[in-house]
């Protein structure tokens, strides 16, 4: 299962998983990386080229921001 089908599946609107991106993701590159993949659909190549990112770094920067949301909130994203 995919990011964005988790996001699916917790029944949140983006407005609040921006929201909980913003209040439990600290750098403000990850917090960038994150938003792009789950919020905008964009896919990791695109993602990492516009932070200057290998796409496997910028995959792990998205599955470590992922896996703080899931520490800090209630729903099984």
């Amino acid at each position: 299962m995919t990011h964005r089908d988790y996001i699916k599946q917790s029944g949140l609107s983006l407005s609040e998983v921006e929201h909980l991106i913003d209040e439990w993701i600290f750098s403000v590159r990850d917090r960038y990386v994150l938003k792009r993949h789950l919020l905008d659909g964009i896919c990791y190549e695109k993602i990492a080229e516009e932070v200057s990112l290998s796409t496997r770094y910028t995959k792990d920067v998205a599955a470590r921001s992922m896996k703080i949301l899931k520490q800090h909130t209630n729903i099984s994203l």
